[in-house]
């Protein structure tokens, strides 16, 4: 509750004009008796609640980023699996093109040898 009286009189011993005291005083009256104001309890109440929220969404942000990180890893092991795979591929195909090239090369010298015989053999 607002004293007025106190308060007014405080402000006439500030210099205010008796007239400019009791303006001020109204209005202060007005406006406590309103209710709008926030106490300090209920500030207090407020503040609380919004740590708590954002301790609550900081912690939720912990835990999308473990989920991230696990996908990740997730993600790096495939394809680290699917680049092995590759690679063996790759090393089988190596392994037919050097025998296809070798089977090639044996044929070439095969039928080079029978054509030299059967020129040596029909020439002489």
């Amino acid at each position: 509750m607002l004293d007025t009286h106190a308060v007014a009189r405080a402000l006439t011993a500030a210099d205010f004009t008796p007239a400019q005291a009791d303006a001020l005083t109204d209005a202060l009256r007005e406006f406590t008796e309103q209710g709008d104001h926030v106490t300090s309890d209920q500030f207090k109440a407020g503040q609380a609640e919004v740590r708590s929220e954002i301790a609550e969404l900081r912690s939720e942000q912990r835990i999308q980023m473990a989920e991230v990180r696990t996908e990740i890893a997730n993600l790096d092991t495939r394809l680290s699996t699917q680049i092995a795979g590759v690679r063996t591929e790759i090393s089988s195909l190596e392994t037919r093109l050097i025998r296809w090239m070798v089977g090639t090369v044996l044929t070439t010298v095969a039928l080079t040898v029978g054509i030299l015989r059967f020129l040596a053999g029909s020439g002489g």
